[in-house]
């Protein structure tokens, strides 16, 4: 039934203003308390007619978080009267959802697995290796709450059943019921975490980057899913994102959030981004001044809208990318250029589990004999792209690679020329999984939830020559220098308390300089800038294979993109912002005086990388392998692209199956 327009809203907040802290604490004193959304006003209506669907978006370090959390209730209000909830006072709400922490639902993915009471993260190899009691329960047991040993739960408290099977189905679970939690991929997990959170019947949604790593197929089906939702007020959705993610076209309400945690924009999604588009324009043209805080290279990339044929529209700057005829295709001397020797060889890989299998359930013919599974060669010098749908087998590749997985004793892999089993006629031993993870940098989300949250900036960048997360790192003059360019280079992006002015130290302040890389601990950082931490850790030792697992994932674009460019070129040259806001590539001072400390990759470096965002790809990376979804039976896909795929959108498309 849908609610009556004559019920209040929701959520009201007029001339709100937020704290993270009691401004006049004594125990805040010296900290950063800024206060957040000055004079807020927003109203989520409990009616149906007309929509009210609203998506947050900003860049990182805006408060999109922040924005969801208080709008559930967190964090101080000032006046204590501007925010209310009164529609949960109203006789239409069940009396146990007349509280906001109940009654609104907050589902974010930048934290540790499901929840800190229903999954505990372990090392990758214990994901796969045994069955604990205490954590490894079912997803089913997981959506229906059994996640507590001898736990105390009333009848009232269990989902109700049809409505679990409705949202099981719609959310594409059914398969998955009997799977521990811990064998879930990136994009299961998130499916599951938001089916948990509609089982328990909220009056309010909040999603925060619903989208971030799913791929492009499961993105196009879960927004018609969520706008029935929504349209129906089962429950009422607010969800956030970053300004380059496309906008649903169901989304009819809109706010951009400023650099300093603040409101750039509210309202009617065409009234907001007309608004937008005529601020970058008038930047651009010289007839309007940039405001710091609404950076117009964030803006700029807003407006392209989410269907359920895929992404269409320009951006506000206008048309992005190349034309095919456009892309400048690989030079003839990269594509003639001798192959390096095998770092990894796949020769017929398959991996189930109870009979199930989860990577290589398919048969081709190779030089006219039928290989069962995947057949896969990586060398040095290549750069590769893992593409397909979210448990399709992409992180368990990895784990194989990185010798996570147990099963890699007994497949047919050899990593770096070696097996993982003695051979009884070689000399040589085999090689241990020190040796291996001392060869491979590694980023991704399960690296991300494992990495501990009370390392320090520095000690999570030393930990890349550590054995552990917890063991010393085997630290050097050379190596410490190379963790001090990399500290340098990305002080904005690491640094909470960073200013501008503190960007040029003398080479004798130095150690002055980065002492907030000692002070600052890895869980009191931004996600972005814990994604940063965790991609320069992956590469600054410059290992032999480099893997990057939705590791751009939860930047901006020009966090991204400097990344990027390090990936490329390491700390020998630097973006520098041209007269007409333009930014061109240069060599850094440090190049020119030939005082590099941190290199790219090399010709002697294999990268391997995972992402459903052709923008977040290396331009670097030219092979692709696209596997089936599991147990289709149909087999990989492999082919190379002309150029860069942030740029390539017909090899993209290929890639996916996509027609345009």
């Amino acid at each position: 039934m849908r609610p009556s327009a004559a019920l209040p809203p929701v959520i009201r907040i007029i001339d709100g203003t937020f704290y993270r802290h009691h401004p006049s604490s004594a125990s805040t004193a010296g900290q950063a308390n800024p206060p957040l959304f000055n004079n807020l006003k927003f109203t989520l209506p409990s009616a149906t007619d007309p929509p009210n669907h609203w998506y947050v978006l900003g860049p990182s370090l805006s408060g999109k978080t922040t924005f969801l959390q208080l709008l559930r209730g967190e964090h101080l209000c000032f006046g204590p009267e501007a925010r209310s909830f009164p529609y949960l006072s109203t006789d239409a709400v069940p009396r146990k959802l007349r509280v906001p922490g109940k009654a609104i639902q907050y589902v974010g993915f930048d934290n540790n697995g499901f929840s800190a009471s229903a999954i505990k993260p372990a090392h990758l190899s214990a994901r796969y290796e045994s069955k604990r009691v205490d954590t490894d329960f079912s997803l089913q047991d997981f959506l229906l709450g059994n996640t507590e040993l001898n736990a105390l739960k009333s009848d009232e408290d269990k989902p109700n059943p049809v409505l679990v099977d409705r949202v099981v189905r719609d959310l594409r679970l059914a398969h998955l019921l009997d799977l521990p939690v811990s064998f879930l991929s990136n994009g299961q997990g998130r499916r599951a975490r938001i089916a948990r959170a509609l089982l328990r019947v909220p009056e309010v949604l909040l999603l925060d980057e619903p989208f971030m790593g799913l791929d492009p197929p499961t993105v196009a089906g879960l927004s018609p899913l969520l706008h029935s939702m929504a349209r129906k007020a089962s429950p009422r959705l607010v969800m956030s994102a970053r300004p380059q993610d496309p906008i649903p076209d169901w989304i009819t309400h809109l706010v951009y959030l400023r650099g300093d945690c603040q409101v750039g924009a509210m309202g009617e999604k065409e009234v907001v981004l007309e608004g937008l588009r005529k601020y970058v324009r008038g930047v651009w043209n010289g007839t309007r001044k940039e405001d710091k805080e609404m950076a117009v290279h964030n803006i700029e990339h807003m407006g392209k809208i989410l269907t359920a044929k895929g992404i269409q529209g320009d951006p506000l700057g206008g048309e992005e990318g190349q034309a095919e005829d456009e892309i400048p295709l690989a030079a003839d001397d990269q594509l003639s250029k001798p192959l390096g020797e095998p770092v990894v060889e796949m020769d017929g890989c398959v991996v189930q589990y109870r009979g199930k299998v989860a990577l290589g359930s398919w048969k081709q013919q190779i030089q006219g004999e039928e290989k069962h599974g995947l057949l896969w060669t990586v060398r040095r010098g290549e750069r590769w792209g893992i593409f397909g749908p979210n448990g399709s087998g992409k992180t368990t590749i990895l784990s194989l690679i990185c010798s996570d997985h147990p099963q890699t004793y007994s497949l047919p892999i050899k990593l770096f020329g070696k097996t993982r089993i003695p051979e009884p006629e070689s000399a040589t031993l085999p090689l241990t999984i020190w040796d291996i993870q001392a060869r491979i940098g590694h980023s991704s989300p399960e690296i991300h939830q494992l990495m501990p949250r009370n390392l320090t900036v520095r000690q999570v960048i030393e930990n890349s020559w550590a054995d552990t997360f917890r063991t010393k790192a085997k630290m050097d003059s050379e190596r410490k220098g190379k963790v001090d360019a990399v500290l340098g280079w990305f002080q904005a992006e690491l640094n909470p308390a960073y200013l501008p002015s503190s960007s040029s130290p003398t080479l004798t302040a130095t150690e002055t300089y980065l002492q907030w890389a000692d002070h600052y601990m890895f869980g009191e950082l931004s996600f972005s800038a814990q994604r940063v931490l965790l991609f320069l850790r992956a590469i600054i030792k410059n290992p032999d294979i480099v893997v990057l697992d939705e590791a751009f994932g939860g930047m901006d674009d020009v966090v991204r993109n400097r990344c990027l460019l390090f990936l490329e070129h390491g700390d020998s040259k630097m973006y520098a912002t041209n007269e007409d806001g333009s930014e061109t590539i240069v060599d850094r001072e440090a190049s020119k005086a030939g005082n590099v400390k941190v290199r790219g990759l090399t010709d002697d470096q294999a990268l391997i990388c995972i992402s459903h965002v052709r923008e977040e790809i290396p331009g670097c990376i030219r092979e692709w392998i696209c596997l089936p979804e599991a147990n289709s039976g149909e087999a990989a896909r492999f082919g190379k692209s002309r150029g860069p795929l942030g740029k390539d959108e017909k090899s993209w498309r290929d890639i996916w199956g996509m027609s345009r």
